[in-house]
């Protein structure tokens, strides 16, 4: 797709993985509708904010109708980045934590795709890029909860390519390894270290993603730091 004057929907991007995939979408000629709890630091003429929790259905559908009413409904481009982890063991584990991730994680994907499914119908064209995670191929100790949202986003996103890919729109899924962001700030034990993967370089993939040729559809997309642990 060529992106040079689409619309694009990202949640999530207040930090992170999130705001640099907005950063790079900008520089394509993007214009962008941010949906995030928390607005960003940044300044730019095309780019749009709409404050949104994705868990909250309601709060989803007023931002969706404020960036229609602002930017039109033919809306090209969806990243489904909102997302959070909690570790713990799970017979101690909070029973409002577990929900909170999957009506974030995986609900929030569902409440936010299904109003941007008709434009990019209409349009015969659209990216929808999911992020789960490494989590969501692998199991993870402690983390249980996060593993079961991030291998419900993987059913959904190869359901949703199955179902749209006929009317042009394609469903991809990038799964990262550990990044340094503000993700291990809640996870006792574990902090951001720059042997992890920069978010620079995450959403570099995933902005290349979405630059395919029409026809080339990436379903996948798995990366991971090369030397987690540095130099040995």
């Amino acid at each position: 797709m060529d992106l040079n004057n689409k619309v694009a929907v990202v949640t999530g991007v207040s930090k992170g993985v999130g705001l640099e995939v907005v950063k790079q979408l900008l520089e394509k000629g993007v214009t962008v509708a941010g949906w995030s709890r928390n607005k960003p630091d940044l300044d730019h003429k095309n780019f749009h904010f709409f404050t949104c929790n994705v868990a909250d259905e309601s709060s989803v559908e007023n931002a969706f109708q404020k960036t229609t009413a602002q930017l039109g409904t033919d809306i090209r481009i969806l990243v489904n980045n909102a997302g959070f982890g909690v570790a713990g063991p799970t017979e101690s584990f909070s029973s409002e934590d577990w929900k909170a991730m999957f009506d974030t994680n995986v609900h929030g994907i569902f409440y936010v795709t299904k109003r941007l499914i008709p434009g990019m119908k209409a349009a015969d064209e659209g990216h929808i890029l999911n992020v789960a995670s490494i989590a969501g191929l692998n199991g993870v100790n402690k983390f249980a909860g996060y593993v079961g949202t991030k291998h419900a986003v993987r059913g959904i996103s190869h359901s949703l390519y199955m179902e749209l890919r006929d009317f042009g729109i394609k469903v991809s899924t990038i799964y990262p390894g550990s990044i340094q962001t503000n993700f291990f700030d809640e996870i006792p034990g574990v902090d951001a270290h720059e042997n992890m993967m920069r978010p620079i370089d995450v959403a570099t993939t995933m902005v290349q993603t979405l630059e395919t040729h029409p026809n080339y559809f990436v379903a996948d997309v798995e990366c991971r730091p090369l030397r987690p642990k540095g130099k040995k």
